[in-house]
């Protein structure tokens, strides 16, 4: 059945937006770069978008189901804690 003038669902039902303010473009970008090789482990039911601006690091995640949008969510702040907290401990006084 062709249904015309409607939008189809989405697949994405879930949403969920992250901005972590660095203050610092560069470590803002480290922190990116970082995280950027650890792609999503189901592409199919997750999506990560991110981005870097005035020093935000910009995150956006979309699912098919609260659970893998909870699950992604969760997995990405342990490992972004773990990168600021990298950076806090020794990028002091260094150029990154």
């Amino acid at each position: 059945m062709t249904t015309y003038g409607q939008t189809p669902p989405s697949q994405w039902d879930f949403s969920c937006d992250l901005e972590v303010d660095y203050e610092s473009e560069e470590t803002a970008r480290i922190v990116y770069s970082a995280l950027a090789v650890d792609k999503e482990l189901q592409p199919d039911k997750v999506k990560r978008q991110m981005s870097v601006s005035d020093g935000k690091l910009s995150v956006r995640f979309e699912a098919v189901e609260a659970r893998f949008l909870r699950a992604s969510f969760s997995a990405f702040v342990d490992v972004l804690t773990l990168a600021t907290k990298t950076i806090e401990a020794f990028g002091q006084g260094i150029k990154l």
